[in-house]
């Protein structure tokens, strides 16, 4: 089975600061004036350079989200949502136009089971350098049920997840339909947090480039199946019928 393999500087990570766990220690994100790189900046957005560059051959950029760092994107003005979305898809396709790199990475770790280490709210954008991007994905995660459907843009439940357990795609028909993107993303994102389980503190968002067209996968994150992780089998849960009636009653008035 071919993969990508993609080296890890541990040296660098081990000297990464932590607060997620460790609710005491400084956020580097909250201390703005000390921060340095920065790329670019749009009102509370910031984008700048990673100081922590664990991926090898790859440039490794952060978008700080927010100056405030209690937040996230169930709490954010609807303004302010579609602001994000688009600031982050400028550079995700400054960086993929600039044909300076084999794969470009757009994505965000939230809470502690998503692989993130700073609570901060921020997303990041990698540059890959040696990775195929026809190996990360498979088209058809990307279908699914639909919970609702509005501007050319399509919200649903995944019947072919990557994981497991309730994954949310949202499915643009062009790339110009940003504000719709967005609300869905905070939808899927609102109802993980705060309607889904109890158990779920954590999410990943990730974003692609699937024959042209945005995709974008919401999952929640939970200890990973050791079935997954040893014998690469993925998970359909049997409730999606149940869970895309909840949504389109919270969120839809269906």
């Amino acid at each position: 089975m071919k993969n990508n393999l993609l080296g890890f500087n541990v040296n660098i990570g081990l000297t990464k600061p932590e607060n997620i766990i460790n609710r005491d220690a400084d956020c580097p994100f909250c201390d703005r004036e000390s921060l340095t790189d920065v790329i670019d900046c749009s009102g509370e957005m910031l984008l700048i350079q990673n100081k922590y560059k664990v991926l090898q051959d790859s440039d490794q950029t952060v978008l700080i989200e927010s100056s405030t760092c209690e937040t996230d994107i169930p709490e954010y003005t609807k303004e302010h949502m579609h602001d994000l979305i688009h600031f982050g898809v400028k550079h995700w396709f400054n960086m993929i136009d600039s044909h300076k790199y084999k794969s470009v990475l757009f994505f965000k770790n939230h809470g502690p089971l998503s692989g993130g280490t700073i609570r901060h709210p921020h997303m990041q954008i990698v540059g890959l350098k040696s990775m195929d991007d026809q190996l990360m994905f498979d088209p058809r995660e990307f279908s699914g049920i639909t919970i609702d459907k509005h501007a050319g843009v399509e919200f649903n439940i995944s019947t072919y997840p990557r994981i497991g357990f309730s994954e949310f795609n949202v499915v643009p028909d062009t790339n110009d339909k940003l504000d719709q993107i967005a609300d869905y993303i905070q939808i899927a994102v609102d109802y993980l947090m705060n309607h889904f389980t109890k158990r779920c503190k954590s999410y990943n968002l990730f974003f692609y480039l699937v024959d042209g067209l945005i995709r974008v996968k919401i999952m929640p994150r939970f200890a990973t199946s050791p079935l997954f992780i040893g014998y690469n089998i993925h998970f359909r849960p049997n409730n999606l019928e149940i869970i895309v009636n909840e949504l389109q009653m919270i969120y839809f008035k269906k």
